[in-house]
Parts: structure tokens; sequence; C-alpha cells
């Protein structure tokens, strides 16, 4: 569509990402002019590498589950939540012609697997419905006595609205488009923006082991975090995992990273259970097998049939049976220390990778400046808020594109409703 920038618009969207998207096709539904200004040249760049590029929508569960979910104040969301819920969500897409699925974890994806399915669907919605759509750069918001009167792009272009709704994404992978404008811009505003920080986020781990077994893929194993300075277990769960050049990532260890709120070197401890579907007398029993089998040969040589081939010389040092050993000399005691290494392969958490990295950006524009019944901002009139640049932001399982949906539709509606 043309780009007319002079022409007045009801509402002026930031941002073509899921909460933009949302927010700038409900508003249009209602009936009202609507302008979307997007930086990048394509819509949903960052919805398009989530859930690896199936795309969880959201989470097929209740709202005091979802609320639950939300660690970063959750409770800021309960409008947004029972004004369009999960089951909302599914019934949005279905009704669009794109049908959903269930799996593990009440985990909601399209049934075709592909995330770029999402993104057309949503963007569909927007055009649709009539949403003019400009290819721009917002430098700054055009203020007037606490209201917005609209923005003002790269390059001196200005366009005009009666309502703006932020929705410019976080600080992490920045590659989609989320380079923290919005942050820029909320405080342009005169709004506080929290602390920043990764969350969904791989985990730095120092020494040589990780590099040693970079790029193996676990599947199927278990995981504890140990909490050292409050002496507790604050999360467990099963799945996949990945060993890296820095530590340690994958699924896991993402969702693991996200329990870790207050984040010092060596205070968290992520405990790998290797054979979680063995008791520790079970696995004793598979590795006498095992050794009875290889009675004549090293130690070293024994454990093809047990571990990853890269995963064994870690193994073996951390063990401290002698590697060149028979295996019809092991005693029971070094057996029952090789038992309980692979039920709790430990390693220390060195800290977080840098935030660029993360899945989502903890920390944003502080709710209570927010009104949480219409996300429009309290400092500044017909200014509003939506998605990941609040402060808000939840474990992995599709809860925190369900608050870009609902945190887009609530904005949306909340305008009409006003006008009304």
């Amino acid at each position: 569509m043309k780009n007319q920038l002079n022409q007045p618009n009801d509402v002026l969207v930031i941002g073509g990402g899921a909460a933009g998207l949302m927010a700038a096709g409900t508003a249009a539904q209602n009936g009202l002019h609507v302008c979307l200004v997007e930086k990048n040249g394509r819509m949903g760049r960052k919805i398009m590498i989530t859930g690896k590029g199936r795309c969880n929508i959201t989470n097929h569960c209740d709202v005091q589950t979802f609320i639950a979910s939300v660690p970063t104040n959750g409770r800021f969301l309960y409008s947004a939540i029972n004004q369009f819920t999960p089951q909302d969500t599914m019934d949005f897409f279905e009704g669009l012609g794109l049908p959903v699925k269930v799996e593990r974890g009440n985990r909601v994806f399209p049934q075709s697997d592909k995330a770029r399915n999402v993104v057309d669907t949503l963007t569909g919605f927007v055009q649709d419905h009539g949403v003019q759509i400009v290819t721009g750069e917002v430098k700054r918001l055009i203020l007037k006595e606490h209201k917005v009167g609209g923005v003002e792009l790269e390059g001196g272009a200005q366009i005009f609205a009666d309502t703006v709704i932020v929705c410019c994404g976080g600080a992490s992978y920045p590659g989609t488009g989320s380079t923290g404008d919005g942050y820029k811009l909320a405080r342009q505003a005169g709004h506080t923006v929290t602390e920043l920080r990764p969350s969904l986020v791989p985990l730095v781990v120092h020494g040589g082991e990780c590099p040693e077994m970079m790029g193996l893929s676990l599947k199927n194993v278990a995981i504890r975090v140990m909490d050292t300075e409050k002496k507790k277990q604050i999360y467990d769960d099963f799945g996949e995992m990945l060993f890296t050049h820095f530590g340690l990532s994958g699924p896991l260890i993402l969702s693991a990273s996200a329990h870790m709120r207050e984040m010092s070197p060596d205070r968290y401890r992520i405990q790998i259970d290797l054979k979680p579907a063995l008791s520790p007398e079970q696995l004793d029993a598979r590795i006498q097998r095992d050794f009875e089998q290889n009675l004549n040969r090293d130690f070293s040589n024994s454990l093809n049939d047990l571990l990853p081939r890269k995963m064994i010389p870690v193994v073996i040092n951390r063990s401290e049976i002698p590697p060149e050993i028979k295996c019809n000399q092991i005693t029971r005691e070094m057996r029952r220390h090789l038992v309980q290494l692979l039920k709790s392969f430990e390693f220390s958490v060195a800290g977080f990778r840098p935030v660029e990295e993360a899945i989502v950006t903890s920390g944003g524009v502080k709710v209570s400046e927010l009104n949480p019944k219409t996300m429009e901002s309290k400092l500044v009139s017909g200014l509003y808020f939506a998605g990941e640049v609040i402060d808000v932001d939840a474990y992995t399982g599709g809860f925190n594109l369900q608050i870009a949906f609902c945190t887009g539709r609530l904005a949306a509606n909340s305008i009409t409703s006003k006008d009304d």
C-alpha cells in the first residue's frame, strides 16, 4: 500500500511483530483507520524463529496457570489475559484458517509446524482489514502537553495519529529488529525502563569440558537447578539440551534460565540425569552387563553403548577410574561412583550469555506507569504499550507470545471503547 504519511490516522502502531500485528489488525477490525510502521522489509521476523521455526503460539492452560507462569509482574496481565485467553488465541488462528495442535506441556503449534504460516496469517489479518503499512524507522514520538500526536521517522517524515501503540519488542535477537527502540520512545515520554536482563537464554560454564562436547545434543535427559545460596532446588524438567563452545543451551537450559532470577557466578548448579528412565540400581545393573561383555577391555573402550562418543572422555575424567584399567578389575565402589556421576552430571553456572542472545528480554516499561485494564500510559494520553517492551516475561511454552497477543489485543480494544 502506498505510504500516505500526511493522512491523519486514528491509530499508529510501531512494530510489526506479534503484538503489533495483533493490535493493528484488531483496531482496524474495530473500524479505526490504522497505520503500522515496521522498519524491516518483512513482518514478524522474530516469530519466524520461535519454537525452532515451528512457532509455539500459546499455551493451552487456564488463566491461573498462565499468571503463575509469568514470574515478572504476572498479576499486571490479569485483565489482558482474561479478555483474550489462550483458548481465544487458538480460536483466533483457527478462525483465520490456520489449524493448531496441542503438544507436550500444553504447547500449541500450527498443525503445519511452520512459523511462516503464523506470520502469513497475522499479515493477512492486518491487510484484510485495510491497515496502511509503512516501512520506516521511528525516530521519536510527537508529544504535546502530555498527549501523543504521532511519530517522526528517520529522515524527518511525520505520521500523525490520535493514538500510538508501541510494540517494538525487547533487546533480544537484534537481527530480527528488536534493538531496544521501544525503550528509547518510552523514556522520551517520561517512562521508567527497568533494568534489562536476558531471560530464556543460554548459560555460560567455565572450563574446557563443554567445548570438548560442543555440538552434542542430549535428548530425554532430566535436569535439576540448585540455588546454592538458598540451598534448595528451584527447577526441574525433562527434555533436550545442547553443549556449546561457551556452555549449555537447548530447550531445557533456556527454560531453566528463566528461574535464575538473581544470577551471580557459581550461585546456580545444573545437575543432569543422563539416564532418567533408570533407577540407580537399574543403571548399576546395566553397567555391570556392559562390563561383563568387555571383561578384558580397557574401561575407556567400554562405554560406547552407554554414552555418546563426545561425552566419554569427560565422563572418564570425572569418574577418576583409570582409563586403562580392565573392566574385570573395576570395583563395586568405582561402579557406584560412576552411577552417581551419570545420575547427577553437574555444572556450575558462571552467568548468562548476552541479552542479544536471549529469546526474551526481562525488564522494560515499568508496569506501575501503565493502566493494566487498557495498556495506556498513565503519563501520556493516547500512548499505549504492548508485548515484550513492557516489564513482563514468562517461562517457555508459548506464554511470551500469548503476552504479546493479549496485550496487543487489549490495547486496540481499549482505544475503541474509549472513543465510544
